[in-house]
């Protein structure tokens, strides 16, 4: 294993220029079992240059060459995907077989998704039949700062990485500094592939330092960014004054309406365990719970015992359970905001404060279930990222929409209903960039991104690679007679 403090630029690990020393924490013992380099603005400033001097050549590779650049990397990824499972399962505490199956497997799905859509891109086209000699070009934007989170790592590194290089633009990764071991795995598995010198590079650091330069130095020419909305707009922001590309995946408080005339006991259990999942660490995380009123009580008992069935164990341990949350900061976020659902008066069904029983080390919280919210509660409004459900009733179809809505954000939405005429309209009428019904699952390749404060673009597939492209319009070249 390379030293975790050094950072992968130009095609080779070199040691940090101005690195500060921060321990990287097990969330199952709270122990520190490695240390990586907080990155300055030399380190940042150094891997901005490579990318740069590396860009006009990468830019003018051939969608082929890319492609096989590509499958190369998937190649690598899934020979090494129980390193990578075990890097993320001891660094944000997902447990092993989860971290094998999904959040390791995410990171290849994408990089088939991105490897399916290259080989169908166009990269020149007609504007429209009839139109000889009026083409557009799509090329790639240029430099990009790529800005990941700590809860679905591989997920979130592969849809920004993957994307911008099949686009043909170099880059540089500065990923989450709370999770970064899985991150440092991946620039070891970009070099084993022969991804050429200067075309991907990784910088360790926090936001005010390599991730506040990434999003305002003038030879980056896109933003990717996943995180919270506080930080999504101070990026905005920094990145104004040089008008970058900036694309944004951001929070999240996702309704799931659940109406009268679906399975209540089976889409209140899905639902439920879903919230859970990732110990509730995930963006789209169906977080409020909204059940017509003649199902209400049943629902309730429903998630109740659903959050009690759910196992919190060890993530070294191998089963269906969930792990630990993955700080000490996280931890006491979740612990104050379920208590200020306590203080707002709602019903406390299941979970609450502390630890689970059996489990007096680690951040380990309650899978908690809240009955009786209403709208204006802090746990209804503010994304918790902990294994808290939010419930409340509903009388009607348009109360049930309008409640949905009534968040500044606009990640996700869940509907259960046996009525397929009632879910195309209820889904057409939600303010969300995804919509699910009865439990269907998202296809590889499909755009992920929201409305409102949940960001801007999207990401996956085409759709990901378009974020990191620019559109030329080329008029009067004909081809000779």
């Amino acid at each position: 294993m390379i030293d975790t403090r050094n950072f992968y630029i130009d095609g080779a690990w070199v040691a940090p220029l101005e690195g500060t020393d921060l321990p990287v924490f097990n969330p199952a013992t709270e122990e520190p079992y490695s240390t990586i380099s907080l990155g300055g603005a030399a380190d940042a400033e150094a891997a901005i240059a490579a990318a740069r001097r590396t860009f006009p050549s990468w830019s003018m590779t051939t969608p082929a060459e890319r492609g096989e650049v590509l499958r190369a990397i998937l190649a690598v990824y899934e020979a090494r995907a129980a390193d990578m499972a075990e890097a993320i399962s001891t660094e944000m505490g997902a447990p092993i077989d989860m971290a094998l199956s999904d959040q390791a497997g995410a990171g290849r799905s994408h990089l088939k998704a991105f490897i399916r859509a290259l080989d169908a891109f166009e990269w020149q086209r007609p504007m429209r039949p009839g139109t000889e000699g009026q083409d557009l070009v799509f090329e790639a934007a240029g430099v990009a700062g790529l800005i990941t989170p700590w809860n679905w790592p591989m997920n979130q590194v592969v849809l920004k990485v993957g994307a911008a290089l099949a686009a043909g633009c170099t880059m540089v990764l500065k990923p989450s500094e709370i999770a970064p071991m899985s991150s440092i795995l991946f620039a070891e598995i970009m070099h084993e592939a022969g991804v050429p010198a200067g075309v991907f590079n990784m910088v360790n650091g926090d936001g005010p330092g390599v991730g506040t330069i990434l999003s305002s130095h003038p030879d980056i020419d896109v933003v990717s960014f996943t995180g919270s909305t506080r930080a999504g707009i101070l990026i905005s922001k920094a990145a104004a004054d040089t008008v970058k590309t900036v694309s944004l995946e951001l929070g999240g408080k996702s309704p799931n309406l659940v109406f009268n005339d679906t399975d209540i006991d089976a889409a209140v259990a899905r639902g439920a365990s879903f919230c859970f999942a990732n110990t509730g660490q995930s963006c789209n995380a169906a977080t409020r719970m909204l059940v017509e009123r003649d199902a209400y009580e049943r629902a309730v008992e429903v998630a109740a015992a659903t959050a009690e069935a759910t196992v919190v164990d060890l993530p070294s341990k191998s089963g269906g359970h969930i792990g630990p949350l993955v700080s000490q900061v996280q931890f006491d976020k979740v612990q104050s905001l379920i208590q200020a659902g306590i203080d707002e008066g709602a019903r406390l069904v299941a979970g609450g404060t502390g630890r689970p029983e059996g489990l007096n080390r680690g951040w380990f919280a309650r899978p908690t279930v809240f009955a009786d919210a209403t709208q204006d509660m802090t746990i209804m409004r503010e994304e918790i990222f902990g294994p808290v459900l939010a419930m409340m009733p509903f009388d009607s179809e348009d109360e049930a929409i309008e409640i949905a809505n009534d968040t500044p954000y606009g990640l996700a939405a869940y509907i259960q209903t046996g009525s397929a005429e009632r879910a195309r309209r209820v889904a057409a009428r939600l303010r969300a960039g995804m919509i699910q019904v009865n439990g269907a699952g998202r296809v590889s390749g499909a755009p992920f991104g929201g409305y409102k404060q949940s960001g801007v673009g999207r990401e996956g597939g085409v759709w990901g690679i378009e974020e990191f492209l620019e559109i030329k319009t080329v008029s009067g070249i004909v081809d000779d007679a």
